[in-house]
């Protein structure tokens, strides 16, 4: 059973855990964290999740995320699910979120990286993970548009392939 810290609206880690599914009042929220990789080629490594996946079966996703457990930073769960879907082991702990998108239960933290993979050597996890690929921004919006990728607003996959580089949202 996967136990998650809960927090308050100022993220602010308060004193309970709850298990995936139970409720949470309106004042807790839950930490969530999503990793983007970028080849060289400024192609973003996506993810196909498995058809018996319980959520957004057989659709097209970016290249991992997933709930933080309890007692894990956010830069912990990070590695840690990056690691459990694709075994790629990559250290978190000196970066901070490239941003958080506040969502209706929790914070969404993404992170993004640029790193060339050899896509033949990943570890792909049976349970969660059927097929991985490198994508444009173009070809995700086509698969939105297909239906055939969890529907992320566009402006969120632009801003994903646009801030890759770097932190905020100021250009000097």
């Amino acid at each position: 059973m996967e136990t998650w810290d809960l927090y308050n609206k100022h993220r602010n880690k308060i004193e309970k855990q709850i298990t995936r599914g139970e409720p949470m009042a309106s004042n807790e929220f839950h930490l969530v964290v999503h990793v983007c990789i970028f080849n060289s080629k400024g192609e973003m490594l996506i993810q196909q999740r498995q058809p018996f996946k319980q959520g957004w079966s057989n659709l097209w996703d970016i290249t991992c995320g997933g709930s933080a457990t309890s007692g894990d930073t956010s830069q912990q769960a990070a590695s840690r699910e990056l690691f459990e879907e694709l075994g790629i082991d990559f250290s978190f702990e000196n970066m901070r979120p490239q941003f958080t998108i506040n969502f209706e239960r929790g914070f969404d933290d993404y992170y993004l990286i640029e790193q060339d993979i050899d896509l033949n050597e990943l570890t792909l996890q049976f349970d969660e993970v059927q097929a991985v690929k490198w994508a444009s921004k173009e070809e995700i919006f086509k698969l939105i548009e297909q239906k055939a990728f969890i529907p992320y607003y566009e402006s969120i996959i632009s801003f994903l392939f646009e801030s890759r580089h770097r932190y905020g949202s100021i250009r000097l």
